[in-house]
């Protein structure tokens, strides 16, 4: 839309300056309705291309923003500062060509030729103010999955970013010389792609933010970057789990090392752990190692190791091994079901 801060936008639209987006919408399907060209055929097809032009402007948030200070501009710089000093040069030009002996015709074109030189001049002044606002660039919100050994010693990411950010071409206007923007297609932004390595800290737990400065959407005009947030999920693993700063572990051991006990190597974090089973171990039973869980921010805290024993049966027998549980059986446990059989 030409000029389109010159126009109240809020009352072609017939709506209040304080009008929410769902009000914005309601008034368009409206006029829409009342004077779209193949309803209201007498009606200048102008007007409909205003309603359009200024619901594109309002009905997003960022060009509404730019459009209210730009009206707002338009409306008290240009109105008050029209007989200012800066005019007074022109101004007096204007009264002495008036004063001058000149016929009719003359006279009106050294009106025109007046009044164009000064709105030029206000137009190329308010453009200048227009193409100069200081546009801060949006933050990113970006998850990224990560392993539970991922979370606990920290590792290294390459990420791939989409940035958006306001069309340098028509400054986010989506419209220029009322054409539709060549560069942006009409949508007022722009889109980039970009890969960066990040550094992802030891520690970080289900949900965590990571920021990366002046990783977001761009700014314009000397606007200030947003900034990249990277949110934490913790992929499901059957054996390894968070939850806070603990490392949760489910730990399968065999039949004979359940009985006879047995030291098994943990790996999990930084440092290899070396998990002392102790004999007659059931299935299900909790070991609790304090102190080897993650570290918090400041490392100055660290969570615990829960682990939980669960005994897995092996998935086939040798001639050898089925001969040894064919000894074994031999010489049962009889007490192992008091409790379930007298339990009636």
């Amino acid at each position: 839309m030409t000029n389109y801060y010159n126009k109240d936008l809020y009352k072609i639209l017939e709506i209040n300056y304080d009008a929410t987006e769902e009000d914005i919408k309601h008034a368009y399907r409206t006029l829409v309705r009342k004077y779209h060209p193949d309803v209201a055929k007498n009606v200048d097809s102008l007007i409909f291309k205003e309603i359009q032009e200024a619901y594109e402007i309002l009905s997003n948030e960022e060009s509404r923003k730019k459009y209210d200070v730009l009206h707002r501009f338009y409306k008290e710089k240009i109105k008050n500062e029209f007989q200012k000093k800066s005019e007074k040069s022109k101004y007096d030009e204007f009264m002495k060509k008036r004063k001058q002996p000149q016929n009719q015709e003359s006279f009106s074109k050294s009106i025109n030729e007046a009044l164009d030189s000064l709105f030029h001049s206000k137009k190329q002044e308010f453009k200048s103010k227009e193409d100069n606002i200081i546009i801060n660039g949006e933050d990113i919100n970006l998850d990224i999955t990560l392993s539970c050994f991922e979370a606990a010693n920290g590792t290294n990411r390459k990420v791939n970013i989409l940035h958006t950010q306001p069309c340098p071409n028509c400054k986010g206007r989506k419209f220029i010389n009322g054409a539709e923007c060549s560069m942006c297609k009409g949508t007022g932004v722009i889109s980039l792609q970009k890969k960066i390595n990040v550094k992802i800290p030891k520690g970080v737990m289900q949900g965590s933010k990571i920021r990366v400065k002046k990783e977001g959407n761009k700014g314009l005009n000397g606007g200030r970057d947003g900034d990249l947030f990277l949110i934490v999920k913790i992929e499901k693993n059957p054996y390894f789990d968070t939850e806070g700063m603990n490392i949760l572990v489910n730990l399968p051991i065999t039949p004979c090392e359940a009985v006879l006990g047995c030291e098994i190597p943990i790996n999990i974090t930084d440092e290899v752990i070396r998990v002392k089973i102790p004999p007659l171990t059931s299935s299900g039973q909790k070991l609790k190692l304090a102190g080897m869980g993650i570290f918090n921010k400041s490392k100055t805290k660290r969570g615990d190791m829960i682990i939980t024993i669960y005994i897995k049966l092996p998935a086939s027998l040798s001639e050898r091994e089925k001969e040894l549980y064919t000894e074994l059986s031999k010489y049962p446990d009889k007490n192992i079901r008091k409790d379930f059989n007298n339990a009636k």
